[in-house]
């Protein structure tokens, strides 16, 4: 092989290496991944990125709130809030979903403006769960349900069904379990952050 020949192959190894190792160092930093690392069990697209809608028409019964399609939530989920909301709609009550499924992204927005309206993290926090992930907005099994007496109708209903009130402070927010249909809801937290 000649000198020349050397060079270039050394060439080519060293830009190889320095590719492979670049793309190491962002997958590692969570900027980089590839199709082909996939987690066994887990599907493809990841339900904390998918965002659901932003806002909806108005809420027919009260125009303060937003009826936002139920768009990135589970697909359990989704059946179920089906079955909640046609089950409210044969008794005369009509459900708006004025905040379904967030992304990571929207629940650290919401987040941001709780603290910038409470003027606080710690209070903020009452509210917004942060970091997102910890939020069930985000995995896609919460609702918020408005106006409140549509949500005091599924207080009272909605456990037959899987759905369950969960903060003591947010009588709007309802989250999805199977086991709820038959064990009941869980005690209240005093608020997200459980205090």
């Amino acid at each position: 092989m000649s000198k020349t020949s050397r060079r270039v192959v050394f060439g080519v190894l060293v830009i190889v290496a320095l590719v492979v190792s670049a793309g190491g160092a962002l997958g590692y930093l969570g900027r980089l991944t590839l199709v082909f690392d996939r987690h066994p069990g887990k599907a493809l697209a990841i339900l904390a990125e998918v965002p659901g809608p932003s806002d909806g028409p108005p809420c027919p019964i009260d125009a303060r709130y937003f009826d936002e399609k139920p768009e990135g939530l589970a697909p359990d989920v989704l059946k179920a809030w089906q079955a909640l909301r046609s089950k409210a709609s044969q008794q005369g009550v009509q459900l708006c979903l004025n905040d379904g499924k967030r992304s990571r992204g929207q629940q650290q927005k919401e987040f941001d403006e709780a603290v910038e309206k409470f003027g606080t993290e710690e209070l903020a926090a009452r509210y917004v769960l942060n970091p997102p992930d910890r939020s069930m907005h985000v995995l896609g099994i919460a609702v918020d349900i408005q106006p409140i007496e549509s949500a005091q109708w599924v207080e009272k209903n909605g456990s037959t069904l899987g759905w369950c009130r969960r903060y003591e402070n947010e009588q709007w927010h309802f989250e999805y379990n199977t086991g709820y249909s038959t064990g009941g809801c869980p005690a209240l937290l005093p608020s997200a952050t459980g205090s």
